[in-house]
């Protein structure tokens, strides 16, 4: 019965995110990456963060930062919860727009690194991903429910 009720609590919280709009935000020349202390303007290719409900936001230099945040909010801020988040984005690596973090194709493994190392490289349109796996030597196209602590550990 419990395995029921968190299968519909998840259903609903997804189907909420989706339809939410988007916030974007263009960070300012002191917002930092709560990961890793970068300052995040200056790599605005990479660019991602997360807009909270109260209109704070935490702005981060890749994507894969974001999702570090996302599966350890307790340890970056203690006072936010994932409820408390409103929106989530990412940059388009081939477009360099701001795109929603729930509908991006992430490609993992990939030849091209971030401002951290190895990267989540993310894209709006699934052809865009796969194209861009193939052409550097990626190894998987990934949707957001798809990327666990697991996946980071192995860009690592």
């Amino acid at each position: 019965m419990k395995r029921i009720a968190y299968i519909v609590l998840l259903v609903a919280w997804t189907v909420t995110a989706a339809q939410a709009e988007t916030k974007f935000i263009k960070p300012g020349p002191k917002d930092k990456c709560p990961v890793c202390g970068m300052f995040v303007a200056k790599h605005p290719d990479f660019i991602s963060g997360i807009v909270f409900k109260d209109n704070a936001y935490v702005v981060f230099d890749g994507a894969k930062d974001m999702f570090k945040y996302y599966f350890n909010i307790a340890k970056y801020s203690p006072s936010k919860r994932l409820a408390d988040m409103e929106s989530l984005f990412v940059t388009d690596y081939y477009s360099l727009r701001q795109i929603d973090a729930y509908k991006a194709y992430y490609v993992t493994g990939s030849d091209v690194y971030g401002p951290m190392g190895r990267e989540l490289i993310p894209f709006e349109q699934m052809k865009d991903a796969e194209e861009f796996r193939t052409d550097h030597k990626g190894k998987k196209v990934l949707r957001f429910s798809e990327i666990t602590r697991h996946v980071l550990k192995e860009l690592e």
